[in-house]
């Protein structure tokens, strides 16, 4: 199969010639021998950063730093707990942000070498669990609506922040040397000097397996120009050899069982009529039902959490109050 050309037309060299004639490229048509001609503007020096590639290099860094980290929880939840990565996603960071709760622990650090930034986000009940089991208590996640940490807790998020900045550092050494420097804290997404809201990151999400514990999960999040000098190597399928033959087949279909798609649903209610009156029924006609307080939040077809019915920035939502028992 001979692949198709990728120079210009005579059509495509003329449009072009015409516009920098005129001084005008700003519509996207042109008109040439009485045939109407599409073409995209360009502006050089502004390559789009989203075709990075598929982040193969990447990729074994937060699958060597899933292993890796584990050493970082360990003396905090007194238990050896299993943490997965998931691939990259690329999105803007007001897409990223507006899923986040109003109460979260975002770390700002800077790496030096690549001129740039990075953002480690924890959950208030992930800082919560690890405190209160490095302190003795239960291993279980307990419910707040609190809107500060403690002075105890602030002092776990800082060891937790100074471990994965460690294990990073020794993950991408074989990519390239980087250094993470702390650089700021707070506590509300919305203070969080980053970047801008339509700048574009990379979200490299991570979750947490605990016996009789529901998973929870932390992102370590890289702005796209952060890694835009180290792109052809994020591009590269020689870097890191050792981290991939490292892999056992089981993390392997840990990783891809991760990855199937589940069916969520929510009933709102389930309204009951007798046969005559459902003959009986017209358009525009009214059922009457009744809504209860809670609904049940189903998992492929499986009912798993009783959840409260509300809205997120004029979207419908739910809030999942409570596991059930299965």
């Amino acid at each position: 199969m001979v692949e198709p050309s990728r120079k210009l037309s005579s059509e495509e060299v003329n449009a072009l010639m015409e516009g920098l004639k005129s001084g005008d490229l700003s519509a996207s048509t042109t008109i040439k021998d009485g045939k109407e001609i599409e073409y995209k503007t360009f502006q050089f020096g502004s390559d789009d950063l989203s075709l990075l590639g598929d982040y193969y290099a990447l990729r074994l860094i937060n699958e060597r730093f899933a292993r890796t980290v584990r050493s970082v929880f360990l003396p905090l939840l007194r238990v050896q707990p299993r943490i997965s990565s998931f691939p990259p996603e690329v999105k803007s960071y007001e897409e990223y942000s507006s899923g986040l709760d109003a109460f979260m622990s975002m770390t700002n650090s800077r790496i030096d070498e690549l001129r740039g930034s990075m953002l480690t986000v924890l959950p208030p009940n992930f800082v919560n669990l690890c405190t209160s089991s490095r302190y003795g208590g239960k291993l279980e996640v307990s419910e707040t609506n609190r809107t500060e940490f403690t002075s105890t807790e602030e002092k776990i998020i800082e060891v937790v922040n100074e471990g994965i900045a460690k294990v990073l550092e020794q993950s991408w050494k074989d990519l390239t040397p980087i250094t993470i420097k702390f650089h700021s804290r707070e506590q509300n997404p919305q203070f969080a000097a980053f970047v801008e809201s339509s700048d574009l990151i990379i979200v490299c999400s991570f979750v947490m397996q605990l016996p009789k514990v529901d998973s929870m999960s932390f992102d370590i999040v890289y702005p796209l120009q952060t890694l835009k000098p180290v792109s052809s190597l994020l591009r590269s399928r020689v870097q890191s050899d050792v981290v991939e033959t490292n892999l056992s087949w089981r993390d392997k279909l840990e990783k891809a069982v991760l990855e199937v798609p589940l069916k969520v649903q929510s009933n709102l209610s389930e309204p009951v009529v007798s046969m005559s009156k459902l003959l009986r029924i017209k358009e525009g006609d009214t059922l009457n039902i009744n809504v209860d307080d809670t609904v049940d939040f189903y998992v492929s077809n499986q009912k798993y959490f009783k959840a409260e019915m509300g809205e997120v920035k004029g979207n419908a939502s739910v809030k999942l109050t409570k596991r059930l028992k299965n």
